[in-house]
């Protein structure tokens, strides 16, 4: 795949993805401050990581929330979680994913998570 070919699909999968989660989190930031964020996001996460041959959408997703919650990066992960959902994973899946994290990133990482899935799954509809 060429580098153009990579970022049309990179878009492509963005586009698909673009979600009110991740309006959301746009909406708090300055569109003149660090513009170029984006476009890093882009080509660095999307076109060369996101696009690549050798995972699927659902494990790269699965991958992607195990980090996020060590890193108990709160914001991204109301936006990863409806994009794990859209690339074929379970609330259920979801569930085992904080679980697991409790061993690895410890039980406030894991709680934090919960958070974050509560609030962006009852915005979904998902969840009471």
């Amino acid at each position: 795949m060429t580098d153009e070919e990579r970022k049309q699909a990179a878009e492509a999968l963005f586009a698909k993805w673009t979600s009110k989660s991740m309006s959301e989190l746009q909406s708090n930031v300055s569109p003149d401050f660090a513009r170029e964020l984006g476009a890093l996001a882009l080509d660095n996460v999307f076109a060369k990581l996101w696009v690549r041959p050798g995972l699927d959408l659902r494990a790269r997703s699965l991958l992607t929330l195990g980090m996020l919650i060590a890193l108990r990066a709160e914001d991204e992960l109301k936006v990863h979680f409806p994009i794990a959902l859209s690339n074929g994973c379970t609330l259920a899946e979801i569930e085992e994913v904080i679980y697991h994290a409790t061993a690895y990133a410890g039980f406030p990482a894991a709680n934090c998570a919960r958070a974050a899935a509560t609030e962006s799954f009852r915005k979904q509809g998902l969840i009471d």
